[in-house]
């Protein structure tokens, strides 16, 4: 029971943190995204409609070409949605927080348009199924089942779910342990001192950006594939992209924090699955614990005022060069 309770926080938690990575990247740059709940849609949307449009293009699809097609599909969506936030915000400087707002609505839409015209075009029974491709990316280690409740912890998930980690763990190193994770952390805390220091701060603003989107995307193409198995959804991926915002601040904008706070609010969000009786309100009480702890724990470091707890001092600020 325990060992499958920690499985189901992990499978919960990844969407999460993708898209928290992807956003403590951008946030380090300086910029607040908060349409990150509409680029990991995106991301799923786009990875769905690659997987199908090559499941039914070809007799005997590849797994090597279903598992790439989608992926790349869920990276390119992601990453153009997060190159019209960054044009909008550093090229013409747009109020970040609207932009924000304005592309998870887009970002929605989008999918539910896209998605839910090839249900209806094409899907039998109702349903958008790439049941093949999602076969392949919920794929886990060959061993797994032998290893009882170890197993079942560590070794029961598909790809995505590892490539999550690793992705958190490089990103934290990164923004440590080099050169260019230094000037990206320069231009998020004072963008004209580092300009001043030589630091091209609108590069450093759109890669961070767009790289964020991108990782933030897999999170949108994980649910669907691993989570849902395959099957599309309009507004399936529910409050998930909220609640990686909110991971970005319980983790205090640190990736390696982001891996295991996020399997917490995956066991968090399922908590009530497993008490029965519940009613309603209860349901929704549980539903709310995520964000619950992300209060108290901005609360905590904002009274311990901590600099290396805080967010960048320039996040959400646009930077006018010749003001410099």
């Amino acid at each position: 029971m325990f060992a499958t309770i920690i499985n189901k926080s992990i499978v919960q938690g990844i969407p999460l943190l993708f898209g928290a990575t992807g956003e403590i990247i951008t946030e380090k740059s300086g910029n607040l995204n908060l349409g990150i709940p509409g680029i990991m849609y995106m991301g799923g949307s786009c990875g769905v409609i690659g997987a199908y449009l090559y499941e039914n293009a070809v007799a005997n699809p590849l797994p090597f070409l279903c598992i790439l097609i989608p992926l790349l599909s869920a990276i390119l969506g992601a990453a153009i949605a997060a190159l019209i936030y960054g044009f909008l915000t550093i090229t013409l400087r747009a109020n970040q927080n609207v932009t924000g707002l304005a592309l998870t609505t887009f970002g929605i839409g989008f999918g539910d348009f896209f998605g839910g015209s090839l249900t209806k075009i094409f899907a039998d029974g109702g349903n958008l199924s790439v049941k093949l491709t999602a076969d392949y990316f919920k794929t886990t280690v060959p061993f797994a089942d032998d290893l009882g409740a170890v197993g079942t912890i560590f070794f029961s998930y598909g790809f995505l779910a590892y490539l999550a980690v690793m992705i958190a763990i490089l990103a934290a190193w990164f923004l440590k342990k080099t050169r260019a994770g230094l000037h990206l952390r320069a231009v998020g805390e004072n963008p004209a001192t580092a300009d001043a220091a030589g630091i091209n701060v609108t590069k450093y603003k759109y890669l961070a950006t767009i790289i964020g989107g991108a990782i933030a995307g897999l999170g949108g193409l994980y649910f669907i594939m691993d989570y849902t198995g395959g099957s599309w959804t309009n507004g399936g991926f529910g409050d998930r992209g909220w609640l990686a915002i909110a991971l970005v601040i319980f983790a205090l904008w640190k990736p390696n924090i982001g891996i295991w706070g996020s399997f917490l609010f995956g066991g968090l969000y399922i908590a009530y699955s497993y008490i029965s009786g519940l009613s309603r309100s209860a349901v929704a009480i549980f539903n709310m614990l995520p964000y619950v702890v992300t209060i108290i724990v901005l609360i905590l470091t904002s009274i311990r005022n901590k600099k290396e707890n805080q967010p960048p001092a320039s996040l959400g600020l646009p930077y006018f060069r010749e003001e410099r």
